[in-house]
């Protein structure tokens, strides 16, 4: 009789550890898609920021050559 509660103990472990794994990977699936989107989100926004200082860049020698065109 004790070898068959050992056995029932060992299923019982099992299931746990399955449970608890099957609970990990689902929170971490949706963490990893919550990460996944704020760094979408953060490389959007730096990208358009260094878009942003190149399109300035570019316009201010835009209107230094201007001037210096003007000048001559």
């Amino acid at each position: 009789m004790k070898k068959l509660r050992n056995g029932q103990t060992m299923v019982e472990y099992i299931i746990i550890v399955c449970l608890i794994a099957i609970s990990l990977i689902a929170v971490f699936t949706y963490l990893g898609r919550a990460i996944g989107r704020k760094g979408a989100g953060a490389a959007a926004a730096i990208s358009n920021e260094e878009g942003d200082k190149a399109k300035a860049a570019v316009d201010e020698i835009n209107e230094d050559t201007i001037k210096e065109i003007g000048e001559d």
